[in-house]
């Protein structure tokens, strides 16, 4: 088990793991190991998280949520595999802590008097600026 929060926590037999070439550090032994780590986690079907957190997972996932709603992570940090799937799952974590954020919700405000005074102020001025440009007789 995977803890994100006091109340949510992952099982492992969520994710599923799939290991690849490296693009990353590691120089000939990037051509020989398979070090990258693809972490995949369907958040769709995930029992493990409520549906407002779904959501939110999916939304700040952008680009890394598949059509399916499948979430992939891709970790090629480091030279070692163990270090990569550690990597991944940590951002993994990250990623669903910050989806856990309800954010707060706007209130609309209504301008003071003052600012709306200074408004028409400005407004007036500009007004008066471009009247005094206006071609007219000079008599």
């Amino acid at each position: 088990m995977i803890r994100i929060t006091a109340s949510i926590s992952l099982d492992e037999a969520e994710l599923g793991e799939s290991f690849v070439r490296s693009s990353g550090p590691g120089g000939q032994n990037v051509n020989k190991v398979s070090t990258a780590v693809e972490l995949r986690f369907d958040v769709g079907q995930s029992p493990s998280l409520p549906d407002p957190v779904k959501s939110r997972l999916m939304r700040l996932a952008g680009h890394r949520m598949t059509k399916d709603g499948v979430l992939i992570i891709q970790a090629d940090r480091f030279r070692t595999q163990d270090a990569n799937r550690k990597d991944a799952r940590e951002r993994l974590v990250e990623l669903v802590k910050a989806a856990t954020i309800v954010p707060k919700k706007r209130i609309k405000t209504k301008p003071t008097r003052a600012s709306k005074e200074r408004r028409v102020d400005g407004k007036k001025k500009r007004s008066t600026v471009k009247k005094m440009r206006q071609s007219g007789s000079w008599d």
